[in-house]
């Protein structure tokens, strides 16, 4: 098969999960939704499957499920490469770049200019515009970029602006080194200094990128809480990039956080860059989020071949109060359901399982599949629980729960090649305090695993490179046995159309 019919095939490459069709991916940008259309514009490089001269790629849906791809959206000119940023939809046209029967949408990127970096500048990175008045299918540089110039700091970028309606003005969250700035505006072009947020506060492992800002009402309650994403890399839980969070108050000007110790939107090592769509409309309600599904430490040697990377399935974030803390919970988007069907699913009945129990899978596609398991713990004398997918080469992929740790974990060391780098295998984990019930819910696509606990209080990303696809799956329960109450294994359909 040539290239232009085999897209979608190659061996590792996600079904159900947004890839390019060739070249290298990284962090989501832009993210807006306009009309009835989601728009999902992404770091790109089209000339390699390596990093390199950064553009916007995009692609858009009607459903967060499936995408079309759409020409390349911004592309590098003299002023540097385009790295990432954001997109309103400006429908008061406060800018002037569209009119008030025809706003603008307006992205908001990092310019890199790579010659000043290389030479030492303390000035490479500056922020600018691009409008669009047919609904993001076209492009227009605004004439006079950058319109915001760095202090004189190296790492000025990844600016987040989002419409603030109690000051009446546009709010820009920008990552500057190992902090946030906060800059509002009355129409985008001209930005006014606020304050700035995370000096000796959170994880500070390495540099702060792509943040978010925006409010999230306490389930439950009448409370509102500004949540605030910083990614970091390195510095995650697990080694490499990661996505830490804050809640507080935020009045316009300044963010005052709850707490400032650290916290994860995502203990896995692959859930990096994740930010959340604007403009979704009021009566939805959600908000709405994607990252991208590698790490640094690893991204550019991941053993693909014609594309590299792909996002996390969509998300839909809430906040609880859990033990008189913030909580930041993600979801699967009720949309991911469209994708059932194909097969019956298989259902499994209450039952004991004691030691490593494989379960019949029928003609359910496991390397297409979402999986939920409820257990009962409350009469549990198990030590750890969890799954294993297998295959036929016995590479094994475990997720996992040790009760007397209070710890999920999830050991990929032997699920297939890690030669291409000393920081893929190994063993991710992350605290959780498990009540008498517990449910894991699991999506599995070809070489990915993306865990929801409990309904989201916990989640764990993580890639995966079997060197076939799994097709066997168990149960296992060590040192004592578990209950399962129920279990439900259903195959995914794909979303792409093979070409």
């Amino acid at each position: 098969m040539t290239a232009s019919n085999s897209i979608y095939t190659e061996q590792y490459r996600p079904q159900f999960h947004f890839t390019p069709e060739a070249n290298w991916m990284n962090d989501p940008n832009g993210m807006v939704y306009y009309e009835g259309e989601y728009h999902l514009f992404y770091q790109y490089y089209p000339d390699s499957t390596v990093w390199g001269p950064m553009h916007w790629g995009h692609a858009i849906s009607k459903d967060l499920v499936h995408w079309e791809h759409m020409p390349v959206a911004i592309y590098p000119d003299s002023l540097g490469w385009i790295f990432s940023g954001s997109a309103v939809a400006d429908l008061k046209n406060t800018s002037g770049l569209g009119t008030a029967e025809n706003p603008p949408l307006v992205a908001i990127y990092t310019y890199h200019n790579d010659k000043l970096a290389k030479s030492g500048s303390k000035t490479p990175q500056s922020q600018a515009l691009a409008f669009s008045t047919d609904k993001g299918r076209t492009w227009t540089k605004y004439a006079n970029n950058p319109v915001l110039e760095s202090p004189g700091i190296p790492d000025f970028r990844d600016p987040k602006v989002f419409w603030h309606n109690e000051t009446g003005k546009w709010v820009m969250i920008l990552a500057v080194q190992d902090r946030v700035h906060l800059y509002s505006s009355p129409n985008l072009i001209s930005w006014a200094f606020e304050s700035e947020f995370g000096k000796g506060i959170g994880a500070h492992g390495g540099v702060w990128e792509c943040p978010d800002l925006f409010p999230l009402k306490v389930e439950g309650s009448d409370v509102s809480k500004w949540v605030m994403l910083v990614n970091i890399n390195p510095g995650g839980p697990n080694g490499g990039s990661a996505n830490q969070y804050f809640t507080g108050e935020f009045d316009g000007k300044k963010f005052t956080p709850d707490e400032t110790n650290e916290k994860w939107v995502d203990w896995g090592r692959d859930n990096y860059a994740g930010v959340t769509w604007s403009n979704v409309p009021e009566t939805d309600g959600r908000r709405l989020f994607i990252g991208w599904m590698s790490n640094w430490d690893y991204a550019n040697v991941v053993p693909t071949t014609v594309w590299r990377s792909a996002t996390t399935i969509p998300r839909e974030l809430s906040l609880i109060n859990q033990d008189n803390s913030y909580l930041l919970v993600s979801k699967p988007v009720k949309e991911m359901e469209v994708l059932r069907g194909g097969t019956t699913p298989v259902y499994l009945a209450s039952q004991n399982i004691s030691g490593e129990k494989e379960m019949a899978l029928d003609s359910i596609t496991l390397s297409q599949s979402e999986l939920i398991f409820d257990f009962n713990l409350e009469d549990s004398s198990a030590d750890s629980l969890g799954i294993v997918l297998e295959n036929n080469l016995q590479e094994k992929l475990v997720i996992g729960y040790s009760v007397s740790q209070k710890q999920f974990f999830v050991d990929r060391r032997a699920a297939g090649p890690s030669e291409f780098s000393k920081e893929f295998a190994g063993i991710s984990k992350a605290p959780y305090t498990a009540g008498g019930h517990l449910q894991l819910r699991i999506f599995v696509d070809v070489a990915s695993t993306e865990l929801f606990v409990d309904g989201g209080k916990l989640v764990m990303t993580d890639i995966v490179f079997p060197s076939e696809n799994f097709t066997k799956l168990s149960l296992f329960a060590e040192k004592g046995e578990v209950k399962l109450k129920s279990g439900n294994i259903t195959n995914l359909n794909g979303i792409w159309k093979k070409k």
